[in-house]
């Protein structure tokens, strides 16, 4: 009985004595954000000095990118937002294509008179897919986005009414009309400037020929068609090149890694803060940069 009270003793004493010492916090910068909302997806941590060894039963966790304000990871809702921004060029470069090629056909072939009959159908959808990656669009200056959307607004809307007010009651397709009536180029012609203004971020972010080409074929069979000054040999050469192109356009957007095209996701998240928190951030990265 003494022996088990006097082991008890001892086991009290040490624990009294040696208290357990918890592991120090150290702050890493860039790893904590506090000054960003908890709405947003952003996850701010402090890292201890045990946490660089995680067990094994802990899922893998996301590769983390180094932004510009801070680090980010890409999740689940960017990668679907990235896949619907492209499944969106396919489908505009696919009506674009079944569109055009009527005008490459022997005009007395089955399959042209087939694609003629339904050219409004394609330009409608094609315009819907062009919406959705305008929508989805990540563009760091967000007046630059909002300026493409517009005026894939006012082609849309264009649109409506030449086919409304003019080409219906002359019996015609909204293309054929716009073929046959050069002024109604300035009608449809927002839309397609909204596509030109979307390659051309595209050639100049990724450095593709393609689109860096489709920037200039776009609007110059547009403005030739509209003044008049091309022949239909020149417009149907561009035409081919314009189709060719935006097929490969379209399809190496697959061969892109998903990051990408979400770009710099820290930009993004600091532009949806307040003015007052990015005051503040920007003040405390400046600390931490004087501090390294």
């Amino acid at each position: 009985m003494n022996s088990i009270t006097a082991s008890a003793s001892i086991s009290l004493s040490l624990s009294i004595s040696s208290p357990i010492r918890k592991p120090s916090t150290q702050f890493l910068p860039g790893k904590c954000k506090s000054l960003i909302s908890s709405n947003f997806d952003w996850k701010c941590r402090a890292l201890g000095e045990g946490s660089q060894s995680q067990p094994q039963s802990q899922k893998t966790q996301p590769t983390s990118y180094q932004g510009v304000y801070g680090p980010w990871t890409i999740e689940d809702s960017d990668i679907r937002e990235v896949i619907l921004y492209r499944s969106g060029l396919v489908t505009a470069a696919a009506s674009f294509v079944l569109a055009s090629s009527t005008a490459l056909l022997p005009n007395d072939s089955v399959m042209s008179n087939l694609l003629e009959k339904n050219l409004d159908l394609f330009y409608a959808i094609g315009s819907c897919g062009l919406g959705l990656s305008l929508y989805l669009i990540h563009i760091y200056v967000t007046e630059i986005k909002r300026a493409l959307q517009s005026l894939w607004f006012l082609g849309v809307l264009g649109s409506l009414a030449t086919y409304s007010t003019l080409a219906q009651p002359a019996g015609k397709n909204l293309v054929q009309y716009v073929i046959e009536n050069p002024v109604a180029v300035w009608f449809v012609g927002p839309l397609f400037a909204a596509l030109t203004g979307l390659v051309f971020k595209e050639g100049l972010c990724y450095g593709k020929l393609e689109a860096g080409i489709l920037t200039f074929v776009i609007p110059s069979l547009l403005l030739g068609h509209l003044t008049g000054i091309m022949d239909d040999g020149v417009k149907l050469a561009l035409l081919a090149t314009w189709l060719a192109l935006f097929v490969v356009f379209a399809g190496r957007k697959f061969t892109q890694p998903i990051k990408d095209d979400i770009g710099d996701k820290s930009v993004f998240i600091f532009n949806d803060l307040p003015e007052e928190e990015k005051a503040n951030l920007i003040q405390r990265l400046e600390q931490q940069k004087s501090l390294d």
